[in-house]
C-alpha cells in the first residue's frame, strides 16, 4: 500500500507540474476533434488513433521550447505556439467552410490578390464562427489564466531532453502504427509516405499532421511512381471476369498518333520519364466513331462557366440556356469533380485532361511546359485564330502565363479587356467587347471564362444578382439560391448575344460552343443546395453532378447516358472537331467512344458503371445490388492512384516535350 501511494503521490506530481504538456495535448486533441467534425463530418475511425499519437510529439516538443527562456518568456512562447496552432485549425474550418477543400501552403501565394474577396470571406468566417470560437477557447484560456493555472519554471536540460527524446520516441511510435497498416490500395500507410490526399490525410492523420505533410511534399514533389503495368478499366476480364465468350474483333480505328514508345524508352536515361512512357503505352486509346470529325473545319467556342449548373437551367428564367442543353448533346450522368485549387484546377481539368497536382497551381506550373494537347494549341496548328478571356483580372492565379502557353491571345481585365469593374463582372458586357475581334476571322477558337456566377450569392453586394433580382422575385426560394439564379440570368443573356452575333454575321451554323462548369456551386451552403436540388444531395458524389452543353444551331439532339466528367471533355471535342491527338496520352477518354467510364474525385473516390467507391467511409456501392468485389474495387482504386500519380509527373517532369522532342508544328 505504501508503495502505490508514493507511486500516486509521484504520479500526482509529476502531472502537476508538468501540466502545461498535458494541456496542449488535450487542446490539441480537442482541437482536431471539432475541426474534423465540422469540415468532414466523421470523427471517430482508424484515423483518430493516429491523431491521437501523432499529438504527443507535438505536445512534447510544444512543451519544450516553452522552457526555454524564464518563467516570463516561457509563459509567451507557451502562448505563441498554441496560438499558432490555433491559427492554423482556425485557417483550415474557415477556407473548408467557403471552398469545400482544405488549405495548402501554395495557396499563400496568391493570398495578395485572393484579398479582393475579403467580403466573401469575411461572410464565410462569420456562418462558422461558432466553430471558430470554440477552436479559439483553449489558446483564450491559456492566455487570460496561463499564470495561475501552470508553472512556468523552466527544467534544467535533463529534463528538457528526457521529453525531447520521448517526442522522437513517440513519434517513432505513431509512424510505426501507421507503417503497419499496409491493406488496401489507398492504406494509411501509403497516404502517410507517397502520396499526399489533404482530405484523407486529415481524416487518416489530423490538421497538423497533414500540416507537416504538406510542407515535405511542396519541397519534395509527389510520390515515386508505381509499376507501369497498372490494371486497365478496359480489360475485358476486368469487365466481365465471368465471360469466357468474347465477341468477334471488328476493325476498330483509335484516336492515335504515330509515337514510338519503344524507341522513347530504349533512348531514355531518366527513370521517371522512361516509366512515364512505359506507363502511356500500355493504355489502351479510345476509339474513333460516328461522330468523329461531326465538327471538323468548324469555329470553336469554349465556355468555363463560374459556379454552373444544373440548377441555373430553367425553360423561363435562362432560356438559352436551356435551349442548348436540350437541343445538343444532352449529357445525363456528367459530374464535375470539385478540386483543391477550385476555378483554376477545374479549367486546367478539362482544358488539358489531366488531373491537377495537390498543393500547387497545376494550370500556372504548366505555363512552362510543352502543351501540345490544349485545344488552343492544337486548333493554332490547324491554321485557327485563338483568343482567350477573363472578365475579371487578367493575371490572377498567373493566367497570363498560363493561358498565353496554351494557344491564346489572352485578354482580362489589366491588359486589355475593358468592361465596367462592378463585382461580378458582365459576362454579357465581355461577350459584347470582344466578338468582333473574332468573329470575322474564321476559323476561330475562342475560349471565356466568367466571372458573373461567382459568390457570394446576395442581393447586397452582388452586382449581378442584384441586376435580375426582379426576374427571380417570385421564385420559391431563400435569397442564397434565387441570388444563384439571378447571377447565371446574366450568363443567359450572355449566350443569347453570343448566339444573335453568331447569326448575323452568318457563321451561326459552322460553330461549335461548349459549356462547362469550373465547380459546383460551393458559395451556396448544403441547405441552400437541397433547397435547389428539391432533395437532400449525398454529398460525395451526387453533389457533384452537373451540366455539360455541347451545342451547334444545325444539330440533332443526342442523348449521352454514359458516365463522364469534366476530365473526358477535352478528348471528346478533340474527337468532334476530327483534329489529331493522342488519347493515351490523357487522363480521360471521348465521351462518344466505347471506353469503359471512370470519374474521380479530389479524395481518391470513384465511379464506375459497376459501382461507387467512397474513399473517406471506404464503403463500395455496387449498383446491380452484387456483394462488394474487394478485387475489383483494389483495381480501380491502383488505376485511380496512377492516373493522379502520373498526372502529377507529367507536370513535373514537362513530358509532352519528351514525347515530342522537335515540337509538333
Amino acid at each position: 500500500m505504501d508503495f502505490c501511494k508514493t507511486v500516486w503521490e509521484k504520479g500526482k506530481a509529476f502531472c502537476i507540474r508538468h501540466r502545461l504538456f498535458f494541456y496542449f495535448f488535450f487542446s490539441i486533441v480537442f482541437m482536431e476533434t471539432f475541426t474534423k467534425w465540422a469540415t468532414l463530418g466523421n470523427v471517430f475511425n482508424i484515423g483518430y488513433l493516429h491523431m491521437v499519437l501523432f499529438s504527443i510529439p507535438i505536445a512534447l516538443f510544444m512543451y519544450v521550447f516553452a522552457n526555454l527562456l524564464g518563467p516570463k518568456g516561457n509563459r509567451v512562447i507557451a502562448c505563441v505556439e498554441l496560438a499558432l496552432v490555433t491559427v492554423i485549425f482556425g485557417v483550415q474550418v474557415g477556407y473548408h467552410h467557403i471552398f469545400s477543400v482544405f488549405f495548402t501552403f501554395y495557396s499563400i501565394i496568391g493570398a495578395e490578390k485572393a484579398m479582393q474577396f475579403w467580403k466573401e470571406a469575411l461572410i464565410g468566417i462569420f456562418q462558422v464562427l461558432p466553430v471558430l470560437i470554440a477552436v479559439i477557447l483553449p489558446a483564450l484560456a491559456l492566455i487570460i489564466f496561463g499564470k495561475k493555472m501552470f508553472d512556468f519554471t523552466p527544467m534544467n536540460w535533463k529534463k528538457k531532453g528526457i521529453f525531447a527524446g520521448a517526442g522522437a520516441l513517440f513519434q517513432v511510435l505513431a509512424v510505426l502504427v501507421v507503417m503497419l497498416q499496409g491493406e488496401g490500395v489507398m492504406n494509411a500507410r501509403y497516404l502517410y509516405s507517397q502520396a499526399f490526399v489533404p482530405e484523407l490525410s486529415v481524416n487518416q492523420f489530423g490538421v497538423l499532421t497533414t500540416f507537416r505533410l504538406d510542407m515535405r511534399y511542396m519541397f519534395t514533389g509527389s510520390a515515386p511512381l508505381p509499376e507501369p503495368e497498372v490494371p486497365n478499366l478496359d480489360d475485358p476480364e476486368l469487365q466481365n471476369p465471368d465471360d469466357t465468350q468474347q465477341e468477334p474483333e471488328k476493325p476498330v480505328t483509335y484516336n492515335v498518333m504515330d509515337i514510338d514508345f519503344d524507341a522513347l524508352i530504349a533512348g531514355e536515361e531518366d527513370e521517371v520519364v522512361k516509366t512515364l512512357h512505359q506507363y502511356f503505352q500500355n493504355q489502351t486509346p479510345s476509339s474513333q466513331n460516328e461522330y468523329t470529325g461531326m465538327f471538323k473545319g468548324k469555329n470553336l467556342i469554349w465556355i468555363t462557366a463560374e459556379s454552373f449548373s444544373p440548377y441555373a437551367i430553367d425553360e423561363e428564367l435562362t432560356p438559352t440556356l436551356y435551349k442548348m442543353s436540350q437541343e445538343g448533346f444532352r449529357f445525363t450522368n456528367f459530374y464535375n469533380p470539385l478540386w483543391g485549387v477550385s476555378t483554376l484546377d477545374g479549367e486546367y481539368v478539362s482544358m488539358t485532361s489531366l488531373l491537377p497536382k495537390p498543393g500547387v497551381w497545376s494550370m500556372y506550373q504548366s505555363g512552362k511546359n510543352y502543351m501540345p494537347f490544349a485545344m488552343g494549341n492544337i486548333l493554332r496548328r490547324e491554321g485557327y485564330s485563338t483568343y482567350a478571356y477573363h472578365n475579371n483580372t487578367y493575371d490572377y492565379y498567373g493566367r497570363d502565363v498560363s493561358h498565353p502557353n496554351l494557344g491564346y491571345d489572352y485578354k482580362g481585365i489589366g491588359n486589355g479587356l475593358n468592361v465596367a469593374q462592378t463585382w461580378p463582372e458582365s459576362d454579357l458586357e465581355m461577350v459584347e467587347v470582344t466578338t468582333d475581334e473574332y468573329i470575322h476571322q474564321e476559323p476561330f477558337h475562342v475560349y471565356y471564362l466568367t466571372v458573373s456566377g461567382h459568390l457570394n450569392y446576395t442581393f447586397n453586394g452582388n452586382a449581378m444578382a442584384t441586376k435580375h433580382m426582379e426576374e427571380v422575385a417570385d421564385l420559391p426560394y431563400s435569397e442564397g439560391p434565387s441570388a444563384y439564379i439571378a447571377c447565371n440570368i446574366e450568363l443567359d443573356w450572355a449566350m443569347e448575344e453570343l448566339i444573335n452575333r453568331l447569326d448575323e454575321a452568318g457563321v451561326l451554323e459552322d460553330t461549335l460552343i461548349v459549356i462547362s462548369p469550373d465547380h459546383y456551386p460551393y458559395g451556396l451552403t448544403e441547405e441552400q443546395l437541397n433547397e435547389l436540388a428539391g432533395k437532400e444531395l449525398e454529398q460525395n458524389f451526387e453533389k457533384y453532378k452537373s451540366t455539360l452543353i455541347i451545342w451547334n444551331s444545325e444539330m440533332e439532339p443526342v442523348t449521352v447516358d454514359k458516365l463522364c466528367s469534366s476530365l473526358d471533355i477535352l478528348p471528346t471535342v478533340c474527337n468532334l472537331m476530327g483534329v489529331e491527338y493522342d488519347s493515351r496520352l490523357m487522363m480521360g477518354r471521348d465521351i462518344l467512344s466505347d471506353s469503359s467510364p471512370l470519374v474521380m474525385f479530389q479524395n481518391y473516390s470513384w465511379i464506375t458503371d459497376k459501382g461507387c467507391y467512397n474513399t473517406v467511409t471506404e464503403e463500395y456501392i455496387s449498383f446491380d445490388g452484387s456483394e462488394p468485389d474487394q478485387e475489383y474495387i483494389d483495381q480501380v482504386t491502383t488505376i485511380v492512384n496512377a492516373k493522379f500519380l502520373y498526372s502529377a509527373k507529367v507536370l513535373e517532369n514537362d513530358y509532352y516535350a519528351k514525347v515530342f522532342p522537335d515540337k509538333l508544328e
